[in-house]
């Protein structure tokens, strides 16, 4: 299975602050684990949200509104892509994971990610052979 791990923002993270150099350390050691592991597919940082913008749809009007956002609390910092046995593997390896907030404590949220059986009768081989389509089409950019 493919999960989502989210790695909730923080006053520090929505300022701007940067992780300490033994925090990159730290985090590139786990990142190698998880690789090794087979486990990791993607990760990444995210800039703080006053870089980034909402697209609200309403109906057939859509409106474009810039960061930052309130609720911090509810923002992402980073993700990684993983994929997994189960649930229960997905958060042994968060367990593991080096503390980005040191004393403070954070969340740290995983999903699971829709795979194609989950969508049933709806998913028609037709659209199963655009998504396999679309899927080898991204990693051919991959690859370059």
């Amino acid at each position: 299975m493919r999960v989502m791990v989210m790695i909730k923002a923080n006053e520090e993270s929505e300022a701007g602050v940067m992780p300490s150099e033994r925090m990159l350390t730290e985090m590139g050691m786990y990142n190698e684990e998880l690789v090794k592991a087979g486990v990791m597919l993607a990760g990444e940082g995210l800039h703080p949200s006053a870089r980034g913008v909402r697209v609200r749809f309403s109906g057939r009007e859509t409106a474009v509104i810039d960061g930052p956002f309130p609720a911090t609390e509810e923002l992402i910092a980073g993700f990684w892509l993983w994929q997994v046995s189960s649930m229960a593997e997905a958060i042994e390896w968060v367990k593991r994971m080096p503390n980005p907030d040191d004393a403070e404590g954070g969340d740290v949220e995983i999903r699971p990610v829709f795979e194609a059986e989950d969508f049933g009768a709806e998913l028609t081989p037709e659209l199963q052979a655009q998504e396999a389509r679309l899927r080898a089409q991204i990693e051919a950019y991959t690859q370059q």
